[in-house]
């Protein structure tokens, strides 16, 4: 496959993805599919991991990636090759981008799950962290701690931060992929140029 094509691939993928991201970070301001006050809401959601990081940020290189393809190779001072290879190396860099924005992601999910969420633990509407480093993923007993039947508000916050931390790890590996595949394209040029250039062979 040419590497415009596989790019447009990963940029085809990507978007679905980062609207998926924006969604889950949009629901975990809902604890348990409810509206809370602010200060119910666990921190981590508010640094917008899934809607800056793989969301806005994931959109821009996504877009680019589904427009190398039919990027003019002839953009070069008439050099059929140079358009493609300068497209190319750009897409590096919007790569780039993305890895920083699905990474930024990915720690932010990963704190989320190991933080655990607020819950009301006294009964009394006062909402705290109730557990520490992750110890309420293997012993569900302690989930009792969240009163009221808050403790739902566990499997809210675990299930969509958990979509976070995959999603964005498979936006940043598919970011990954296309630096390689820039780096390759920068090098060796697309598999075959436009026709404006009056030519179809390989550059």
């Amino acid at each position: 496959m040419c590497s415009g094509g596989f790019a447009k691939c990963l940029g085809i993928t990507l978007i679905p993805l980062a609207i998926l991201c924006v969604l889950a970070n949009i629901l975990l301001f809902f604890p348990g599919g409810k509206v809370q006050p602010s200060g119910n809401i666990s921190e981590e959601v508010w640094y917008f991991g899934g809607i800056l990081g793989s969301g806005v940020l994931m959109i821009f290189p996504a877009l680019v990636f589904l427009g190398l393809k039919n990027n003019d190779c002839c953009g070069c001072c008439g050099n059929e090759s140079c358009g493609k290879r300068f497209a190319m190396f750009s897409s590096i860099l919007f790569a780039a981008v993305g890895f920083v924005g699905s990474g930024y992601s990915f720690v932010i999910s990963a704190v989320g799950i190991n933080k655990g969420p607020k819950c009301d633990v006294l009964g009394n509407d006062t909402w705290i962290y109730p557990f520490e480093n992750g110890n309420y993923l293997g012993n569900t007993d302690i989930w009792t701690l969240c009163s009221n039947g808050t403790d739902v508000i566990i499997t809210w916050n675990l299930t969509l931060f958990s979509m976070l931390l995959i999603m964005s790890g498979v936006q940043a590996i598919l970011c990954a992929f296309q630096a390689i595949n820039g780096i390759i394209g920068t090098i060796c040029g697309d598999c075959k140029c436009c026709g404006c250039c009056g030519g179809d062979g390989p550059v």
